[in-house]
C-alpha cells in the first residue's frame, strides 16, 4: 500500500510537473510577448518624441517668421507712409503752381481783351484819318476850329 500510496504521489508529482513546465512555458512565451510589447511601445514613444520635436522646431520656425513679416510690413507701412506725404507735399506744390498759371492765364486773357478793346478803338478813330476823304475832313474841323479860335 505504501507503494502505490508513493506510486499516485509520484503521478501527482509528475502531473505536477508538467503543469508547471507548461505553466513556465505558457509564461516565457507571455514574458516575450509583454517584452516586445514594451519594445513597440517605447520605439512608439521615441517617434512620437521625434514627431513632437519636430513639430516644435516647425511652430518656432514659423513664430519667426510670422515676427519677420510683421516686422517687414510695420517697415513698409512707415516707409508708404512717408511716400505718402511725399506725394501730397508735390500734390499741393502742384496745384499752387497750377493756382498760378491759372491766375496768369486770366490776366493774359484779361489783357489780351483791353487790347483787343483799345485796338478796335484806335482802329475806329484812325480809320476816319486814314483814307483821304477823312484827312480832307479832319483839315476842314482843325482849320474851323482855328477860325473859331481867331474869333474870339
Amino acid at each position: 500500500m505504501f507503494n502505490r500510496d508513493i506510486t499516485r504521489e509520484f503521478s501527482k508529482l509528475d502531473v505536477l510537473e508538467s503543469k508547471l513546465n507548461i505553466y513556465e512555458t505558457l509564461s516565457r512565451e507571455m514574458l516575450e510577448k509583454l517584452e516586445n510589447a514594451v519594445d513597440k511601445i517605447s520605439e512608439s514613444n521615441q517617434r512620437i518624441a521625434n514627431i513632437l520635436t519636430k513639430h516644435d522646431e516647425r511652430i518656432d520656425q514659423s513664430i519667426k517668421t510670422d515676427e519677420l513679416l510683421i516686422k517687414m510690413i510695420d517697415e513698409l507701412k512707415t516707409e508708404n507712409q512717408a511716400e505718402h506725404q511725399k506725394t501730397a507735399n508735390k500734390i499741393e506744390k502742384i496745384e499752387s503752381k497750377l493756382e498760378d498759371v491759372g491766375k496768369i492765364k486770366w490776366m493774359t486773357i484779361g489783357c489780351g481783351i483791353v487790347l483787343a478793346v483799345l485796338a478796335t478803338s484806335v482802329s475806329t478813330l484812325a480809320s476816319g484819318w486814314w483814307t483821304p476823304a477823312g484827312i480832307e475832313d479832319h483839315v476842314r474841323i482843325m482849320g474851323q476850329r482855328l477860325d473859331s479860335g481867331r474869333m474870339k
